[in-house]
């Protein structure tokens, strides 16, 4: 044979006529309704592959959902493998949310634990609920007190003599108590108590105040006529009496006025000789003539009137009537050293001295305060020379707020220290001004100050006290031991049987309280608590913020006053 098998060409196998083939599906040749079913099957397959596909990532999902639950309500602790296999007994949860305390000894949740005393109400008197004053027994004392008629009395004072904070009567938050659940987590919280007792107390109106000369016992000195000064005899600082000269004026006026009074009673003295020798010969003479000698005796009287006021103007003293029937020379020394003392006299030589002189004399008993003049100075009437000050007693003026003002009373008590001064003076207060400063809105009130021993300045600043209200034995707790809740002032009482065994409750009663007048550490109460009840004082806002939160959301309807 001339051709390999290797050339000769490959032949398709033969097939069955009625078998069909792979492709005849693939193309959609063949038997129509084999087609039909493999197109049916085709979107079932891949329905179920992709459920298939996705169940591994939601696995995935769920377990990170489970295990953030787990922690969220287990604060993210692993739990130990016992808990887990079930071998370790479940613990009941004892704890009370609301009150901080475990619940099985809560007894605010559970009042028989311990059940609550009489609830009086409210106090329209005294302004507080549950008053111990008109209900003794309220107080947390071991054997219950008898109320002093003092205590009422003074209760009263204290109610009238000035506004107090009002509680709210519609108030319920007296009847809340706060209960720790031992003794250590009382010390752990840093609450501390103080036991009420009594102490003075002293509610006043405080304002700034001056101390200054009383102006009725004070003196301004001038000279009554123009001069120069021809002595001094005073200086700052001297005490001088009523009448003293301090200085002496050579003026020329006063010499003048005194020879005026020596002419009109040597010409007095010649027409009253005048009118007596005519009244001896009245019968030989016209009567006309005796009317015009008398009229002439009028004239002459009334220029020695005249002459003697005007020297009395300048305060010289003068009695013309001891002058009468004294020769000229007499009357002439006799006023020449007119108001001049004998000390100074004793000091002059009256054959040189001149009739000029007038004296400034003090008109009060006091202290020479000011000096404006020196020997050789002109002076006028209006040149101060001197001030005079009795200080004996002193005034003291105050700058009171307008809005107390309904407190004042004439006659009130004052105490008044003086800035950088130990000591204390008192005083009455006198006068009360009509008048408001437009300014500042402060009224201006005045009490006379005894200067006993001389220790009070004038000009000195300081801090004044208007006495309201004194009490030897008020109530008195320590400053910030009580707090205002949005109506009511309270304190947090300790419960009486505190001590009474290991398994005594904790309680703080909430109680409320009307505050008086505060001094230095300790605030007057009113009304609210009786001395030998124990307060928390330090550390107290502990108990606040417990009540708050027991309260929050309780919907009180009352209204802050």
């Amino acid at each position: 044979m001339s051709h390999s098998i290797v050339d000769a060409p490959k032949q398709p196998p033969s097939r069955h006529p009625a078998e069909p083939s792979v492709n005849d599906h693939q193309v959609g040749t063949g038997d129509p309704e084999n087609a039909k079913k493999t197109e049916q099957r085709g979107p079932l397959r891949r329905g179920l592959s992709l459920v298939l596909s996705s169940i591994g990532p939601t696995l995935v999902l769920i377990g990170f959902a489970a295990v953030f639950y787990y922690g969220h309500h287990n604060d993210w602790r692993i739990p130990k493998f016992a808990a887990l296999t079930g071998s370790v007994e479940t613990v009941a949860d004892d704890w009370c949310e609301e009150h901080a305390v475990p619940e099985s000894i809560c007894v605010e949740c559970d009042p028989i634990l311990m059940p609550k005393g009489p609830d009086y109400g409210w106090c329209a008197v005294h302004g507080v609920h549950n008053c111990v004053l008109g209900h003794p027994d309220v107080a947390q004392l071991k054997e219950t007190t008898s109320i002093l008629p003092a205590d009422l009395e003074r209760a009263a004072r204290a109610l009238a003599v000035a506004p107090r904070k009002e509680n709210n009567s519609a108030c319920k938050i007296y009847q809340t108590r706060i209960q720790f659940a031992s003794i250590e987590s009382v010390k752990q919280a840093g609450v501390d108590v103080e036991l009420i007792e009594r102490a003075p107390i002293v509610e006043a109106i405080t304002g700034s105040g001056e101390i200054v000369y009383d102006p009725t016992k004070q003196a301004s000195l001038a000279s009554r006529v123009p001069g120069s000064v021809w002595l001094v005899t005073k200086g700052v600082g001297d005490l001088v009496t009523k009448g003293e000269v301090l200085a002496v004026v050579d003026a020329v006026q006063v010499g003048d006025l005194k020879t005026s009074l020596l002419r009109a009673l040597a010409e007095e003295n010649l027409q009253r000789q005048n009118v007596s020798r005519l009244n001896q010969a009245r019968s030989a003479i016209a009567g006309s003539r005796i009317l015009d000698a008398e009229a002439a005796l009028s004239k002459a009287q009334a220029d020695v009137l005249s002459a003697e006021q005007s020297l009395r103007n300048l305060g010289l003293q003068i009695e013309t009537e001891s002058l009468r029937g004294l020769s000229e020379r007499q009357v002439l020394d006799n006023l020449r050293l007119l108001g001049i003392p004998g000390e100074i006299r004793a000091q002059l030589n009256s054959k040189t001295i001149t009739s000029n002189l007038i004296p400034i004399v003090s008109p009060i008993e006091g202290f020479v305060t000011q000096r404006h003049v020196a020997p050789g100075e002109v002076v006028d009437p209006t040149r101060i020379l001197f001030e005079v000050a009795n200080t004996s007693q002193m005034w003291l003026t105050l700058n009171v707020p307008l809005e107390n003002m309904d407190q004042l009373a004439v006659g009130q008590p004052i105490r008044f220290q003086a800035d950088g001064s130990r000591y204390e003076v008192e005083g009455k207060l006198d006068w009360i001004s009509t008048a408001a400063d437009s300014q500042t809105r402060m009224v201006q009130v005045r009490a006379m100050l005894p200067n006993v021993g001389g220790k009070l300045r004038s000009e000195t600043f300081g801090t004044g006290q208007i006495i309201l209200r004194e009490e030897s034995d008020a109530i008195v707790i320590p400053n910030g031991s009580s707090h205002w809740e949005g109506c009511c002032q309270v304190v947090f009482v300790r419960d009486k049987h505190y001590f009474d065994s290991p398994d005594s409750f904790k309680v703080f009663h909430v109680r409320s309280v009307r505050l008086g007048a505060t001094n230095g550490e300790f605030t007057e109460v009113i009304s609210g608590v009786l001395p030998g009840e124990v307060i928390a004082a330090a550390g107290s806002d502990v108990l606040r913020a417990q009540l708050l939160k027991n309260n929050l959301g309780a919907g009180c309807d009352c209204v802050a006053e």
